[in-house]
């Protein structure tokens, strides 16, 4: 099985289906490509109809997008352990992936993932208001779950979420005291630990995701 994904220091979405199957002790093939080069889209076009990552082939099956991926691991490896077993808790993982997947516009476009840079950023109203509906979701599940994952265990609503909480540690954004609790959870924890680590010693940059001002 090999998934490609993109640079570890920008690509969000390359991270969530990597979490997932790394903390799941998945075994897959790593192929890292290089974001916005010519090589990029040549290796995917040799093997994907669509030139995005992440992307996993398993077996002659293709399958791309993070979350079609994480389900896909999910059935196929898991035994449906990657969502919470009660149907109400599983139902509402389900939906604050699926939000996560969908929205945040303003959030993404002006705070990309930029692991080893440390930023400020002037925000828009509605990057703010991204930014409370965050810090909604983390403290509801916090009350629910203290010092833990959003649903207790680890599921795919946290691989979702991870490249948010590097993003607000990036741009030192400080949420609520229970949001921050999990936050601090997060970065805890040690299969991202490894992805963090991987990522400070990459030395490419992408321009488009160079947001924001040093702060030393």
């Amino acid at each position: 099985m090999q998934l490609f994904i993109g640079n570890k220091n920008y690509s969000t979405w390359s991270l969530r289906a990597w979490y997932l199957m790394s903390k799941f002790n998945i075994v897959f093939t790593e192929k890292q490509l290089v974001l916005d080069t010519p090589e990029f889209y040549e290796a995917l076009k040799n093997n994907f109809s669509v030139q995005k990552v992440p992307a996993l082939i398993d077996g002659d099956l293709q399958v791309w997008d993070s979350l079609a991926i994480c389900e896909y691991i999910n059935d196929t490896y898991l035994s449906n352990a990657a969502w919470p077993k009660e149907r109400a808790q599983r139902a509402t993982a389900r939906s604050l992936s699926a939000e996560m997947h969908s929205s945040f516009m303003a959030l993404r476009n002006e705070m990309p993932m930029n692991i080893r840079a440390k930023r400020k950023v002037e925000l828009s109203v509605a990057a703010k208001k991204d930014l409370a509906r965050i810090d909604e979701i983390f403290t509801t599940q916090q009350a629910c779950y203290p010092n833990a994952w959003l649903f207790g265990e680890f599921s795919i609503a946290d691989a979702m979420y991870a490249p948010v909480v590097l993003r607000l540690k990036t741009y030192q954004i400080v949420l609520s005291a229970a949001a921050e609790q999990y936050c601090q959870h997060v970065l805890s924890c040690p299969t991202l630990q490894q992805w963090i680590i991987e990522s400070g010693k990459e030395t490419d940059i992408v321009a488009c995701d160079e947001a924001g001002i040093d702060v030393t």
